[in-house]
């Protein structure tokens, strides 16, 4: 199964569940989905969206997921539905978004997504949004764009064999 991270209008497909960073020449992990959400059958133990992420937010406090369970929490709140995890700060600003998609609404992203979700089936899809630092590295995720470190990418739609990796220049594949 391949995995298709949707940043804003930007979509990265590639084979693995993890994102990574480079910081300082040495590859850190930031995100891992450790299990999907799946539709409850008859018999089956009901799955839910879990995440593990270490990030930090503006002023310095560090966010350890393993498993959607706070390694120590420095302030934040933690939504967890059964596709989605939304880590909040202390005052109700979102830090970190992590939506698993269902078909049906992944298939109403702008044409080009859709296109190479189509091409790439079957695909899971997860959106993310937030702003947030990995190691130095300043991310920022709305609707439409991805910043990282300022500079803004929108519409970009690769896929690639390898580990989906943030520098300071951008998303590497």
């Amino acid at each position: 199964m391949k995995y298709a991270f949707v940043f804003g209008s930007n979509l990265f497909v590639v084979p693995g569940n993890t994102i990574k960073y480079i910081d300082h020449e040495q590859t850190n992990r930031f995100l891992r989905i450790s299990t999907l959400y799946e539709e409850p059958e008859p018999g089956r133990l009901h799955r839910f969206l879990t995440i593990d992420t270490d990030i930090t937010d503006f002023d310095g406090h560090t966010l350890k997921l393993t498993g959607n369970k706070f390694e120590d929490s420095n302030g934040f709140q933690i939504l967890e539905q059964h596709n989605r995890v939304l880590v909040t700060r202390h005052d109700g600003t979102t830090f970190l978004d992590v939506l698993q998609m269902d078909d049906r609404s992944a298939m109403q992203l702008e044409h080009n997504i859709v296109a190479e979700l189509e091409v790439n089936r079957p695909v899971t899809v997860i959106r993310l949004r937030g702003n947030f630092y990995m190691g130095d590295i300043h991310v920022e995720i709305d609707n439409e764009k991805l910043f990282v470190d300022n500079e803004s990418q929108a519409g970009s739609v690769l896929a690639g064999d390898g580990d989906l990796l943030f520098s300071h220049s951008g998303v590497i594949l």
